[in-house]
């Protein structure tokens, strides 16, 4: 049984940092998941795989893993690639290019 702990990233819908700055452990599948032929749903067998348990810092979700006896691995959260820009910036007056219509 081994787990994943990691900061989850806003989503693309979203503009602020809701749901942010947490950590989050995630048990890994030990069991692939398979199709039902009929209704076409995509189920495992494996319980494990549903649990996510949260935590404010990542020292409290490492001592966790630790003290349970999980094996688990630190995924570092990426950092923003989009420079923040505020709406008021469009108009100001030392622009690089003008603005227009």
């Amino acid at each position: 049984m081994s787990a994943r702990i990691f900061s989850p990233a806003k989503t693309a819908m979203q503009s602020g940092k809701a749901k942010t700055g947490h950590w989050v452990l995630e048990f890994d599948a030990e069991k692939p998941k398979k199709i039902d032929p009929l209704m076409g749903y995509t189920s495992s067998g494996d319980m494990m795989s549903q649990i996510r348990l949260t935590f404010e810092t990542r020292e409290e979700a490492v001592a966790y893993a630790e003290k349970e006896g999980i094996a688990f691995r630190v995924q570092e959260p990426k950092e923003a690639k989009r420079r923040q820009i505020s709406y008021s910036d469009n108009f100001r007056y030392d622009r690089r290019t003008p603005w227009t219509h």
